[in-house]
């Protein structure tokens, strides 16, 4: 194989990754923010871009970033609002992601020459993923020091042979990150499923899972109701456990658009979040020169896993208001046609004690009973949440509290009413409507085998968590993830990483380089692919491909630019020329046809998957297609009842025990997901390092702490069994900063060691990471 130099290729354009790693002693603490966006945000995006690509690469690419005729961005889940688009449709964090992609920094095999993987396990997970674009398919064989070069037809062959040799199917665990196409999840989980196995685990296991049980329950369908223009037009929206300045930046136009409307905005978190106090729009001349646009009308600091009790509380009210003005509150005339459970529910929220409210939230009882009073005047309500809800114990239960309140008030199935989980990477929804999960319905495997002639497994598959169990039991000896970061994406790093060397062979499909190629099997293999902003052309020419955002909008992708390396390979041939020589050349699916032309995977999803049906033509329209939504569409409910039904859930919140803090993980405003963008969470104060945790100054002098000490972080586990486990991370600096007392933030992944594998919430198995009890100790002591 034919190694281009690392250098020359796009002559004075080419920039290499850095050559230092993270300094910690160069942290800087300064005053967090109180705006979100402005004109810092335009400055640090065209920074972000040329620093990667060059001026004229920054240009091509952001103009046609999330346009009708251009690329879907690679970040975050946030839809467009119909219609019209802004010349400059994209955020912040929006730039970084496309900088990060469309990159000219590559990492060849040179690079693995130069570098051995014992020098690469030393490096952190910023300087590894700021080297650059993964250009060829690399082996690590056992024993080996350095990946090689391995041509693809061997890659595939060594895979095939591998996964051919076990003794059952179920050996193999097939990871899928949020990033995947439409059309390349939908083939992945059909090769995996003619293959033999339902081992799906995905990025969805350890973000949203807790609000697809609680949806499903409660509403019927594991997805948000509404759409942008509910959101524009609603009279109140709750934000719970969401940071939309650093998460979700898009979304903060459509916020400020129903303020303009008349909306009352509650924000609800530990934390105060810039991005939800006020909001400086860049393309508009307020954003720049005034003073923006004060977004949350009210901001209840709740105590981490307080909102459960929030919930239940405010319900409670709303009785008490409805006993006061009987038909004024509960909308019974929606409860008594549509709804299940009510009688239940009612006694049971009757009994709240909200003395214990008060002390689990944390709250006064005067924002109670305004958030109350709001949530009855209101007649189109929107409640939006985020992973500060669902990576809890009882976070699936929070969830169902929340829909409790909005069915009482019948905010269900109307315009500016509904539930807005707000998903995270950019296509994570898509590639479970396509098939990627563990206990898909039997509804969609008879059509799968009805429009393949294959017979898929119906035995359920493991999730994230249960996957790192089997593979650490011995159970799996074959990882492959198409794309994402799993060893940095999950939690009890530790019990990950021995979850992965214990594997014969791990496989990543990636576009850069990350943490999962230098923790790995005996054996492990690179395959580098095609990103959302490149230009993919098979057989059959250009190629598009599809996405669905976090309101079940499905739009077209087209990437434009040209690939970094002439080596890399879209998800859709690498999985379609991986089938082939997996499941052989006779195998019923038209492998190679599917490789050539994109819209004949999308005519088999229409016949496959419910509301795709004339696929090619709907998501060619020019906003694209949206799917069903039973609830919102006519108020039809698919539950075990047939109604929606009112979830009955005992009170569970958090004390902090003495001398301990409970503690959450969260993103900096310079990263995404496990991508750092950089090194600076500008919103929050924090320049230059990451290794910080945000304690309440009262709680730093109650714990024998001054603000800027180094500490060890020890997090605290009981097991069923009664055995006391620890897990520690070490140096991290004290930042005082304004969290509820007993309670404490700290960035991920570094914290993701401290979260113990079996810490997951009912019924979903997500990762709590919401709730880690820790204590602290000085370093080196």
């Amino acid at each position: 194989m034919a190694v281009p130099r690392r250098s020359g290729q796009y002559g004075d354009m080419t920039r290499q990754g850095p050559s230092k790693d993270i300094d910690e002693s160069d942290l800087e603490v300064t005053h967090p923010k109180d705006y979100a966006a402005g004109v810092p945000a335009v400055l640090v995006s065209l920074q972000r871009g040329i620093e990667q690509m060059g001026a004229l690469r920054t240009a091509r690419t952001l103009t046609r970033l999330n346009q009708r005729h251009g690329f879907d961005c690679p970040g975050c889940a946030w839809p467009e609002t119909p219609g019209h688009r802004k010349p400059a449709e994209f955020c912040e964090n929006g730039a970084k992601a496309v900088a990060e992609e469309a990159t000219l920094r590559t990492v060849t095999p040179e690079f693995f020459a130069e570098h051995s993987i014992a020098d690469l396990e030393g490096k952190t997970d910023y300087w590894l993923g700021q080297q650059g674009r993964l250009t060829h398919p690399m082996v690590l064989t056992p024993g080996a020091t350095h990946y090689q070069p391995i041509d693809w037809d061997g890659a595939y062959a060594l895979i095939a042979e591998h996964l051919n040799g076990l003794a059952s199917p179920d050996e193999a665990v097939f990871y899928t990150s949020g990033r995947t196409s439409n059309e390349a999840a939908f083939l992945y989980q059909l090769m995996i499923r003619s293959y033999g196995t339902n081992n799906m685990p995905d990025c969805s296991n350890m973000c949203h899972e807790s609000s697809g049980s609680a949806l499903t329950e409660s509403i019927g369908i594991g997805k948000g109701s509404v759409t942008v223009p509910d959101l524009e037009n609603a009279d109140l929206i709750l934000i719970a456990g969401q940071n939309p300045g650093t998460n979700h930046p898009r979304m903060l136009s459509t916020l400020e658009k129903a303020k303009g409307n008349g909306a009352k905005i509650i924000a609800i978190n530990p934390l105060p979040e810039a991005g939800l106090r006020r909001f400086k729009d860049p393309q508009k001349v307020s954003g720049v020169i005034g003073h923006g646009v004060d977004i949350a009308d009210e901001f209840l600091q709740i105590r981490l896993g307080g909102d459960m009790a929030l919930f239940q509380g405010l319900g409670k009210l709303l009785l008490e208001q409805e006993d006061r003005a009987p038909g004024t509150v509960v909308d019974r005339a929606f409860v008594d046609r549509y709804c299940a459970g009510w009688d239940e529910y009612e006694k049971h929220i009757r009994a709240v004690d909200l003395d214990t409210v008060l002390e689990a939230t944390g709250l006064s009882m005067a924002q109670l009973e305004e958030t109350a009073a709001a949530l009855a005047r209101s007649e189109r309500t929107v409640t939006c949440w985020a992973m500060g809800i669902t990576q809890h114990t009882h976070g699936v239960a929070t969830i169902e509290e929340a829909v409790n309140l909005l069915l009482m008030r019948g905010m269900m199935g109307k315009p500016g009413a509904g539930v807005c989980p707000v998903r995270g990477h950019s296509n994570v929804q898509g590639d479970r409507t396509m098939g990627i999960w563990e206990k898909m319905p039997e509804e969609f495997l008879a059509a799968l085998d009805t429009e393949f002639s294959i017979s898929s497994p119906r035995k359920h598959g493991w999730d994230t968590v249960d996957a790192i169990r089997a593979m650490n039991a011995g159970k799996a000896s074959f990882f492959m993830a198409m794309g994402g970061n799993f060893i940095q994406a999950s939690p009890d790093t530790a019990a990950t990483e021995t979850a992965l060397r214990q594997c014969e062979l791990t496989v990543q499909v990636s576009t850069k380089l990350n943490r999962s190629h230098v923790v790995h099997g005996q054996t492990a293999i690179i395959l580098p692919t095609l990103g959302r902003t490149d230009l993919d052309v098979q057989a059959g020419g250009k190629q598009l491909v599809s996405v669905e955002d976090s309101m079940s909008m499905v739009h077209l992708s087209r990437g434009r630019l040209t690939p970094v390396s002439p080596y890399l390979r879209s998800e859709v041939a690498i999985i379609c020329q991986l089938a082939r020589e997996l499941l052989g050349s006779d195998h019923s699916v038209r492998w190679s046809a599917f490789e050539g032309n994109y819209d004949l995977i999308r005519d088999s999803i229409s016949r496959v998957v419910p509301g795709c049906e004339n696929y090619n033509t709907r998501v060619r329209q020019p906003d694209g297609f949206q799917l069903p939504h039973p609830p919102r569409d006519s108020r039809e409910f698919r539950t075990h009842t047939g109604k929606a039904n009112f979830g009955v859930n005992e009170l569970h919140w958090i004390p902090t025990p003495s001398g301990r803090l409970i503690l959450q993980t969260m993103r900096s405003h310079d990263q995404y997901n496990t991508t750092i963008y950089g090194l600076d969470d500008r919103y929050r104060g924090i320049k230059g390092g990451r290794k910080v945790i945000l304690v309440n100054a009262e709680d730093i002098t109650a714990l024998g702490f001054r603000d800027g000490d180094l500490v060890d972080i020890v997090s605290e586990w009981t097991t069923p069994d009664g055995t006391l486990e620890e897990r520690r991370v070490t140096e991290f600096r004290i930042v005082s900063y304004d969290t509820p007392r007993g309670n404490a933030a700290a960035y991920y992944p570094e914290t993701n060691p401290l979260v113990p594998l079996e810490h997951v919430a009912a019924k979903s198995n997500t990762p709590v990471s919401k709730a880690v009890t820790v204590r602290l100790e000085a370093s080196g002591a």
